[in-house]
């Protein structure tokens, strides 16, 4: 892209008033950015209001700092790393997007430069909790790479908990071979990280992968724009999975957008007793496919069938039975040692001691008050 070409992409949509619906009917008026600019007021007023006819008559104050930034940022020198501008009228730009009512004017891409948004017309998105349970984690984590392995990139919002496990999973899958594993799309401007401490996953996904933001260079992480950068989620993937959220979860806007969408919504069931597992009991409620199992998310949508690998025999199965009944009598809700005892018959000693060698091979966690609880395999 010129310079000259993006700046006029930069002005559009850095115009005070001018949204992305006021941008896509002034470009289907006039063409590309720099015709827009070109026209008279009244002929502008034809195609917007009069008070966003006058701002476009006026270069928004931080353009030229904008466009400077911007600029660098595209030729900064980053191992490899591509940074791009991709926009509406460009033949990368992913076509599920254009089938929103709201596409974004602008994407901001950074990745290897190998990948584009247009392979991601088979990915699944994988959202949920920022404070998952133990068991929530490790299943986005497991159902990614199960994902991973069947061939589907993965799509998730780079946040704690549960984005930040499923971003993990897609890339544990992929290992060192070179195929786009995994999207992050942010509610920043990419020249930030946030959270901060996610700072060196988003270095391993720039490199089996892609980091995405519509917002401009130099943007903190406000509130308001996590829902924006949710519905891009929803708009990228094929469909959504969300592994466990609560009532008042960002994840079920994603899955409440995705609906919208017409895109399948997939979710996994959890205990009665935790307040993570009401959202997505709640989706299930309202019409969501109940999943156990990646296979469950592949019959859904046949076309992905044929991408599947051959004997995956990861963690998608977590609700199978084991060859040790006392993790078969543990079952996946928390449990405490007196409850297991009386379901064994075991001494609360026998048990300690067993359920020790359980919790330093991974198959259990310790959580507060006592309780124990299974993890999903892997």
């Amino acid at each position: 892209m010129e310079r000259a070409e993006l700046a006029g992409w930069l002005r559009l949509s850095l115009t005070p008033s001018i949204g992305d619906g006021a941008a896509r009917r002034l470009l289907a008026a006039f063409g590309l950015p720099e015709r827009i600019f070109a026209q008279p007021d009244a002929v502008l007023r034809q195609v917007v209001s009069q008070a966003q006819a006058a701002a476009l008559q006026q270069p928004p104050p931080n353009l030229q700092a904008q466009i400077d930034l911007t600029w660098q940022w595209l030729h900064a020198n980053d191992n490899g790393t591509t940074r791009r501008v991709v926009t509406l009228g460009d033949a990368g730009y992913p076509a599920s997007l254009l089938e929103m009512a709201d596409p974004p004017l602008l994407l901001y891409v950074l990745g290897a430069a190998d990948y584009n948004l247009t392979q991601l017309g088979h990915s699944i998105a994988v959202v949920g909790s920022r404070n998952p349970t133990p068991q929530g984690a490790t299943n986005a984590r497991s159902f990614a790479r199960a994902l991973g392995e069947a061939g589907l990139p993965v799509v998730s919002g780079l946040a704690l908990g549960v984005d930040g496990a499923a971003h993990q999973g897609a890339l544990d899958a992929a290992g060192n071979t070179p195929r786009l594993a995994t999207v992050a799309v942010v509610g920043t401007g990419l020249d930030r990280v946030y959270p901060a401490r996610h700072r060196d996953l988003a270095h391993r996904i720039t490199q089996q992968g892609l980091i995405v933001s519509e917002l401009p260079l130099g943007t903190p992480p406000l509130t308001q724009n996590f829902p924006k950068r949710n519905r891009l989620i929803a708009g990228l993937a094929r469909g959504t999975l969300v592994v466990e959220a609560a009532l008042q979860s960002g994840s079920l806007i994603t899955a409440r957008l995705a609906s919208e969408q017409g895109k399948e919504v997939f979710a996994i069931p959890g205990s009665i007793h935790s307040p993570q597992s009401r959202g997505c009991h709640a989706l299930i409620r309202q019409g969501a496919k109940l999943v156990e199992s990646v296979s469950d998310i592949l019959e859904e949508l046949p076309p992905l069938q044929t991408r599947a690998a051959a004997g995956n025999g990861h963690a998608a199965n977590a609700a199978n039975g084991s060859d040790n009944p006392l993790l078969d009598a543990l079952g996946f809700d928390p449990v405490s040692l007196d409850a297991l005892s009386a379901r064994t018959g075991w001494s609360a000693a026998a048990l300690q001691a067993k359920m020790l060698e359980l919790e330093l091979d991974g198959h259990i966690s310790r959580l507060p008050g006592g309780l124990f609880q299974r993890m999903a395999a892997t």
